[in-house]
């Protein structure tokens, strides 16, 4: 059976992953942790921790709160900065087969371009996530991924100073994604996220007070996984490029469902906090489900749903 899949097609290095199940980002934090538990070069992928030009802290806590099917976070990009990834974590990784993606994310546009110059030709460095789910501090806080003119400029800047294959990780918190998804693909994206956590809120009544400091945080687990899902319908029906799908995926069968709405790989996130195996349970039951409906190779399931309408 063959699972292996191409994140890269239009990128000269291409992004070849063995499988399609991959970590979602901050949830996995650099994995190197998990690599001392578990066979690490198994699955297709992993997916750093947002990684910022400097060290950050992030936000007070409590930073994250238990919800129906999911939970609410509001981490605030606490991370160890670019320049200690570089040292500490990069060497690592280069001693894996499996390729590491660096999700970067800037407070504007030209940190994105340094942060992608600072990792080019890093060993151990596979390719580029861009999270542009980020506040431009620019424009008053608006996302990046709000506005298709603004999501392409942080897309031709990373370009200009990489020559890494670049995925761009996009907001669920637009009316309708494809506008999106077709300014980055036209701005030199080579594949996408789709999507990240959606705002969300939860209240202490006992306190009478939001649980989170900051009030809102991201909610992911299984209670996004039908939104998720329609959004990369959406983008399916508009992308020339990959879709990597992102949300709620906690069973091989939801690799299945997202990978038959057009998505080629799939990101395993706040599943892993539950059972940290989940990323590895993932691919066996994905490969279960292949032999039992005699699939032999994962691109008869890539947009498979699609080819009814």
């Amino acid at each position: 059976m063959d699972l292996s899949v191409n994140l890269a097609p239009r990128h000269k290095l291409e992004l070849q992953l063995r499988n399609p199940v991959m970590t979602g980002s901050g949830t996995f934090s650099n994995g190197t942790e998990l690599a001392k538990h578990f066979d690490i070069d198994q699955l297709g992928g992993i997916v750093s921790k947002g990684t910022t030009l400097r060290p950050r802290r992030g936000n007070p806590t409590p930073r994250t709160i238990e919800t129906a099917a999911g939970m609410i976070n509001a981490i605030g990009f606490q991370n160890i900065g670019v320049g200690a990834l570089i040292r500490n974590v990069a060497p690592v990784w280069a001693r894996w087969n499996v390729p590491a993606i660096v999700n970067i994310m800037g407070d504007n546009v030209a940190e994105y371009g340094v942060l992608a110059q600072r990792l080019d030709g890093i060993d151990g460095v596979a390719a580029l996530e861009v999270n542009i789910s980020c506040p431009n501090v620019d424009a008053g806080g608006l996302e990046y991924g709000q506005d298709p003119t603004m999501a392409a400029q942080v897309v031709q800047e990373v370009a200009r100073h990489s020559s890494l294959p670049m995925i761009v990780k996009l907001t669920p918190s637009v009316s309708d994604i494809r506008p999106i998804v077709e300014a980055v693909s036209d701005a030199g994206a080579h594949a996408i996220t789709v999507a990240n956590t959606v705002p969300a809120l939860a209240i202490d009544i006992d306190k009478r007070r939001p649980f989170i400091p900051n009030a809102f945080g991201g909610l992911s687990g299984p209670a996004i996984k039908p939104i998720a899902l329609r959004l990369v319908w959406q983008a399916a029906s508009v992308s020339s490029i990959p879709i990597v799908a992102s949300g709620g995926i906690i069973s091989g069968t939801d690799a299945v469902e997202f990978l038959m709405a057009g998505a080629t790989a799939v990101q395993v996130g706040t599943a892993t906090f539950l059972d940290p195996e989940a990323p590895w349970r993932i691919l066996r039951e994905l490969t279960e489900w292949c032999e039992t409906n005699s699939v032999t190779e994962i691109g008869e399931l890539i947009g498979a749903a699609r080819r009814t309408e």
